[in-house]
């Protein structure tokens, strides 16, 4: 029985109170887990689904690198849906469940073993060691060790995208105890979300990194570990993944069912709409439409006549994407708060929905719509409690009123709400002059929104003129991808149309999207250049949360201070999948929280094994 367990794992780590030590196949950050040990695969996969066959993707834009863990360069997942498809070539991960590379279909905030094998932790949450499975191996065969965690924790924490520095910097120290056992301590005790974070830490593989450039971006597909592995690369034009034979994690009960095949090619298309004409001529299999108008009205081709192509609309329980105009706060004209309201007064989402959506979408009022954690009404019970010590630091109606967005009848913005955008103006120090509105130094207000997809302007046109309508001088500028993506990291934007991924358990990604510490790091997420003591607070109360009830709280609280700070105007959402696909594959059902496309497998068994 490993040596006492490791004599008791060091004493419980130089003996907090002897805490009481756990191990077992999963971890759940709150609650139990739904499956036992003894499992053999998820419910919502068939574990007997047949693997063969060709799959045809299609990617949205270009790429520029295969290094999907660097800031440098744009690759294939940070590209639209990618992760959707379930093939990326990418390392696998300590667990699998949580993430954003093979969530949990039908758990909030669980994980299972992958690479680990086991964990064990304290009851404090001080620490964990992860248990690895000793027939591992990445792609060239070696195997896959504690020294190989204990490399990649540090390489991504020093070199790697800044949201790995977020997600591990909560960490102590590491321990590796031998070849398959490694030991994460932690900086502080009651810190239930590390211990997913650190499981969804890609493996990297020590041997072939460490004499390369980390940094660089390259078109050498990296060495592997998972179900995948890149054959064919044609520069920013298509990636052939092959299912890897005798692939270690196979018969796994987390893998049971999935990456049923044998192949994938994605060809990569610069613009929606010749893509969309591509599908409809049957040159790929899958089309998540992210466009209202055309799912309403593109999709009478005699292929969906004929019933070869299969138009479906399936429900979800996923909190939707943060999908909003962010704006950023570290330029002085929109550092007030009343400035970024009156911008927001502007948007007339009632008119875009009834002339341009089709009336298909509902109006976001939350960072986290379609979940639990969004903030309704005014405050009560927990999230008030979290709030009123800050009252001095909140503007005195976020306690007495819930926050509204602007409506119209879908006909033009009135006149009560065009003076009431007026009037914060004024009293932020920007005059009418003329068709202009001017400061006391007589500058002109002015307003870029930055866009990278042609196709958004004739969304956002509108805004713009409603915009100019009150004297602001505002303009869209679309730019190419690699522009776009260097602007972004030197936050040098007035306004951006993004989404930021949303989880069933927020927790650390928070951070990277809201915390000032965010706010000036290159490469962040912190778009809006958020930088508030209060909202600050809020995230430190968030990650220490010991159960659900806590973690609703703090996020109600959260998204409710951001509300009324007005760092973004918030945009739309469905809460349902649009989603085209040829009438050849099968799944057994659509779980509540993924799209689960890594567990179709193709009806036909001509290519199949």
């Amino acid at each position: 029985m490993r040596p006492l367990l490791s004599l008791f794992l060091s004493l419980a780590i130089s003996f907090p109170a002897l805490a009481i030590v756990r191990e077992s196949h999963g971890y759940a950050q709150f609650g139990t887990l739904k499956y036992p040990a003894s499992f053999t695969h998820f419910d919502w996969v068939n574990p007997a689904a047949p693997k063969g066959g060709t799959l045809r993707m299609m990617g949205a834009g270009s790429f520029d690198t295969l290094n999907h863990y660097a800031l440098k360069g744009t690759s294939p997942i940070s590209t639209a849906n990618f992760l959707q498809y379930g093939v990326t070539g990418l390392n696998e991960t300590l667990m699998a469940g949580t993430g954003i590379y093979d969530p949990s279909g039908d758990e909030p905030a669980s994980s299972y073993g992958l690479i680990a094998k086991s964990i064990e932790y304290s009851d404090d949450r001080s620490w964990v060691v992860f248990n690895l499975r000793p027939q591992a191996r990445f792609h060239d065969g070696k195997p896959i060790t504690a020294y190989d965690v204990a490399f990649s924790y540090r390489l991504l924490l020093k070199q790697g995208h800044p949201q790995y520095r977020t997600n591990l910097q909560e960490v102590k120290r590491v321990d590796i105890l031998n070849r398959h056992r490694i030991r994460f301590v932690f900086k502080r005790s009651g810190n239930p979300l590390l211990i997913l974070r650190l499981g969804e830490l890609p493996v990297l593989p020590q041997h072939y990194w460490k004499d390369r450039d980390f940094k660089a971006t390259t078109y050498e597909p990296p060495l592997g570990s998972g179900p995948y592995r890149i054959t064919q690369v044609s520069p920013g034009r298509s990636l052939t993944f092959e299912r890897v034979k005798d692939w270690w994690g196979e018969q796994l009960p987390v893998n049971r069912g999935k990456y049923n095949f044998d192949r994938v090619e994605v060809e990569f298309y610069r613009d929606s709409h010749v893509s969309f004409e591509a599908f409809k001529a049957g040159e790929f299999d899958f089309y998540i439409e992210q466009q209202a108008k055309n799912w309403a009205n593109g999709y009478n081709f005699p292929a969906v006549a004929r019933g070869e192509v299969i138009r479906a609309e399936i429900p979800h329980q996923i909190p939707t994407q943060t999908q909003a105009l962010f704006i950023n706060s570290r330029r002085p004209a929109f550092a007030q708060r009343k400035v970024r309201e009156a911008l927001g007064l502007m948007f007339d989402f009632e008119w875009s929905n009834r002339a341009l959506f089709n009336n298909s979408y509902t109006r976001a009022k939350s960072y986290y719509p379609n979940s639990e954690f969004s903030a309704t009404g005014k405050p009560e019970g927990a999230e008030w409690l979290l709030l009123s010590p800050y009252r001095k630091q909140l503007p005195a109606r976020l306690f007495t009123e819930p926050f509204a967005m602007p409506q119209t009848d879908g006909h033009g913005i009135p006149r009560e709400t065009l003076r009431r955008a007026l009037g914060l103006l004024a009293d932020a120090g920007w005059k009418p002059s003329g068709q202009r509105l001017l400061n006391q130094q007589g500058e002109p207000l002015r307003l870029e929104i930055l866009l990278v997809n042609p196709n958004l302007e004739r969304i956002l046109q509108p805004y713009t003129e409603n915009l100019t309508r009150i004297g602001i001088e505002a303009n869209l500028r679309t730019v190419d991808r690699a522009q776009y993506k260097q602007r972004l990291d030197q936050f040098d934007f007035d306004m951006i149309l993004l989404t930021l991924p949303q989880t069933l358990s927020p927790g650390l990604e928070q951070s990277l999207y809201f915390h000032s510490s965010q706010a000036k790091l290159k490469g962040g997420k912190n778009y809006a250049g958020v930088s508030h003591p209060v909202v600050d607070a809020l995230l430190d109360k968030l990650l220490s949360a010991k159960t659900r009830d806590e973690q609703i709280a703090a996020t109600r609280a959260l998204d409710r201070v951001l509300l009324w700070q007005h760092y973004t105007i918030p945009n739309w959402y469905i809460n349902y999948h649009r989603l085209a696909y040829r009438n050849r594959f099968a799944f057994v059902t659509t779980p509540p929280y993924t799209l689960g496309l890594r567990t179709w497998w193709l009806q036909s068994s001509e290519n199949a094994r």
